[in-house]
């Protein structure tokens, strides 16, 4: 059987529908709502006051916020890699990294500097997972960014594992200011006009809110738990 090849759906479902007692539904018709309050929130805004939509949440969510533009970016990066004491990086091959000048005043500089820089990369295969893991901090951009809930969107490939954003100790999210959005309901909209357009999709899409954290049954917030222990989102001015 070819990888992805669905066998057997019909006598499948036309089982389930025969013990239910019922004829198998074939078609199903997407249910006009007469409110759709989801659609309103933020939905004038624009994006300077989402991004301060963004700057005030990501107080609640425990992270981080800087603004800047793309000159001063590397400085704004290099500058929180000496608050994480940051010696290890892994992030992204990403062709945004010369976009806003990283590659030459970031990455390129990092050996200099005596810090390790790991760029994922397929070929490696597990050995990506090794450096992530060992990592001080994992840099990724931003793909969607929901101001409403201070959320990074992250589409996964090949070149970008999710694992940068999950094992390092500490994470930065690069944010351009094009990709802020008002809430899920945005990203979700995006993402199902992918579909019916038949484009190709990420296999893993994360959806990122500050810090790890956790809380038990009395409710106790807890921090850093199960993954980064510190984040920061970079508001880069991009237009």
């Amino acid at each position: 059987m070819a990888a992805g090849q669905i066998i057997n759906r019909d006598s499948f479902l036309n089982t389930v529908a025969e013990k239910l007692g019922r004829d198998r539904v074939k078609t199903v018709t997407k249910p006009q709502w007469t409110t759709t309050p989801q659609y309103d929130v933020l939905k004038d805004a624009t994006p300077d006051e989402l991004a301060e939509v963004l700057k005030k949440h990501c107080e609640v969510i425990h992270t981080q916020f800087i603004e800047t533009n793309s000159e001063q970016l590397s400085q704004k990066i290099w500058e929180v890699f000496s608050q994480y004491e940051v010696r290890s990086v892994v992030t992204w091959k990403d062709e945004r990294h010369q976009q806003f000048g990283l590659d030459k005043d970031l990455l390129d500089k990092l050996p200099e500097e005596n810090i390790e820089v790991h760029i994922w990369n397929p070929a490696l295969k597990e050995k990506n997972l090794e450096a992530a893991e060992k990592a001080d901090v994992g840099i990724t951009f931003s793909d969607m960014t929901l101001a409403e809930s201070g959320t990074v969107v992250l589409f996964s490939s090949e070149n970008k594992g999710r694992s940068v954003s999950l094992l390092p100790k500490t994470y930065i999210a690069i944010v351009p200011k094009s990709t802020l959005v008002p809430r899920m309901t945005q990203a979700t909209a995006f993402i199902n006009k992918q579909v019916q357009e038949g484009e190709k999709i990420a296999s893993c899409i994360d959806f990122i809110t500050g810090p790890s954290n956790s809380a038990d049954i009395e409710l106790n917030l807890i921090v850093g738990v199960h993954g980064p222990i510190k984040a920061t989102y970079i508001l880069v001015e991009d237009k």
